[in-house]
């Protein structure tokens, strides 16, 4: 640990922000664009993340093929388990019509049946994918948080918060779609961080060969090829669900502000013109256009089935050589025309409301969790009644900080203009605000599953603040240390303490109780 600190102080101290005023006007160019350096701990970063990852794989995948109903899927599961395993029997689509059950995309579903199709159908083969998806998340936070934080030590941190919120463990441990979108979520905003230094990078290359302000526009970045990487992520998410759209918006404006920002302090005389004329039109394309071809994509299996749900419905749409495909196109369109009609009609009746039903502003907090399972008549525990529950709810360390998160992000965005911050916090709205558009709609606390990780992310950030610089003193960094780790502690014993109904451990009807907190737990 004293190593990992030692090399996390070196990096803060080799910041070439610190450039004097009287420098080369070339360097002070420079260091403005490329801010402070990745950390020179670059082995050293990958063997945290190895082992972060490797903890997240056993936290994960212990014993995940419990609980199950008697051997069949567990709440929601029994929608999208059943879509999975029929997808492997009909060639890759699904055959349950009579019951307007395909509301969503495929390819969620898709990667269910992966799992299915090596485990076969029992709890390991239907949550395998959404387990490997959760361990890939941690791996992931690591790496975006080291990139944000520019320290390996609060990269591991982020990794060690995400395993330990209860949200994004019990997601990986679900037959759900939820997780995959969050997977292609975080990993869209990895690639866009990188983009981000990609283009600082090469503006500095231009700034340093003297050609960047040649035009007024500045430079044109050539083929950004993580930007289209996001792209590609986010339509693959939308090919999970329909949410995806909301942070491909999001998305788009955080590339669109990078650019402006990057031109700005790249000396170009007209940025906001230069990033119109030069970044606009490949971002759109990046965001909107290969995403589409993606989320296209993921209809193969429909498209080349006769027997897909609604496949011929569009064949009076046209005819001639290209019938066929606008055909086809036609038919999509009027399927998704039926799924959006059933989404529309979820919503809240009085007379029939759903127990676990909730409204987007209790989720910051998780005021009103879920119960999955719930078996109450057993004798596992060694008492003459026992409990065995999961519930989905957020680890109370973490997600009680969210609102306070929130405000910290939105000062340091807007007073301090960090664009860490903006861009946590971006993406975190990203992911919650949509949902206040129809109110009347039914909503349960899974759809937060996004919003876990950007919590993480804002939360790591915040504890940076608390560490404190290297140029504070070794009195200063030991206390911050201190604090780190004992919030770190407090998070990972909360999660301890929910851990039996995270998994459906069977334990007494004390301790069941006791687990309730809040009066909305119940």
């Amino acid at each position: 640990m004293s190593a990992l600190v030692a090399d996390d102080e070196a990096s803060r101290t080799s910041s070439p922000e610190k450039v004097t005023p009287a420098a080369d006007p070339i360097e002070v160019t420079r260091a403005r664009l490329l801010g402070t350096p990745m950390p020179a701990d670059r082995l050293r970063g990958w063997l945290v993340t190895a082992f972060v990852g490797l903890l997240a794989g056993i936290v994960r995948f212990q014993n995940l093929g419990w609980p199950t109903d008697q051997g069949t899927p567990v709440f929601d599961e029994k929608h999208y388990v059943p879509q999975a395993w029929q997808m492997l029997r009909n060639g890759g689509v699904e055959d349950n019509p009579g019951y307007e059950l395909t509301v969503h995309p495929p390819f969620g579903k898709t990667l269910i049946s992966i799992g299915e199709y090596i485990f076969g159908y029992n709890g390991w083969g239907w949550r395998f994918t959404a387990a490997l998806a959760g361990v890939l998340m941690v791996v992931l936070v690591v790496r975006i948080a080291r990139r944000l934080t520019r320290s390996s030590l609060l990269g591991g941190v982020a990794g060690i918060l995400l395993i330990a919120d209860g949200v994004s463990h019990l997601q990986s441990r679900m037959g759900m779609l939820d997780i995959f979108l969050a997977f292609f979520v975080l990993a869209a905003f990895g690639c866009l961080l990188l983009d981000r230094d990609l283009v600082r990078n090469r503006l500095a290359v231009a700034v340093e060969g003297g050609w960047a302000t040649e035009s007024p526009f500045g430079p044109r970045l050539g083929v950004r090829w993580w930007r289209i990487a996001g792209g590609l992520l986010l339509g693959l998410g939308l090919g999970v669900k329909w949410s995806s759209l909301y942070f491909m918006a999001a998305f788009g404006l955080l590339t669109v502000i990078f650019d402006l920002t990057a031109r700005r302090a790249a000396g170009v005389r007209k940025p906001w013109w230069g990033t119109v004329l030069r970044d606009l039109l490949p971002g759109v394309w990046a965001f909107v256009g290969i995403a589409f071809l993606a989320y296209l994509a993921t209809w193969a299996p429909w498209f080349s089935s006769e027997t897909s749900i609604d496949r011929h419905l569009g064949d009076s749409a046209g005819s001639g050589p290209l019938s066929v495909i606008t055909n086809a196109i036609s038919s999509l369109g009027q399927y998704h025309e039926h799924v959006l009609k059933f989404h529309e009609s979820l919503v809240t009746k009085s007379e029939s409301q759903h127990p676990w039903e909730s409204k987007p502003w209790v989720w910051p907090m998780s005021l009103r969790p879920m119960l999955y399972y719930y078996e109450g008549n057993t004798t596992a525990c060694g008492e003459s009644k026992c409990v065995s529950a999961t519930m989905l709810i957020g680890t109370p360390a973490l997600w009680w900080l969210a609102l306070p998160m929130l405000g910290w992000g939105l000062w340091r965005m807007f007073s301090k203009f960090d664009w860490r911050y903006g861009a946590v916090v971006t993406a975190y709205l990203a992911g919650y605000l949509p949902w206040f558009l129809n109110l009347d709609r039914q909503m349960y606390f899974f759809y937060a599953t996004p919003m876990a990780a950007f919590l993480v992310l804002g939360l790591t950030l915040g504890l940076g603040h608390l560490l404190g610089k290297s140029g504070d003193g070794p009195e200063r960094r030991s206390t911050g240390l201190l604090a780190l780790a004992l919030y770190v502690g407090l998070v990972v014993a909360n999660f301890a303490w929910l851990w039996p109904i995270l998994n459906g451990d069977s334990i007494t009807e004390w301790r069941w109780q006791a687990e309730l907190w809040l009066p909305s737990w119940r």
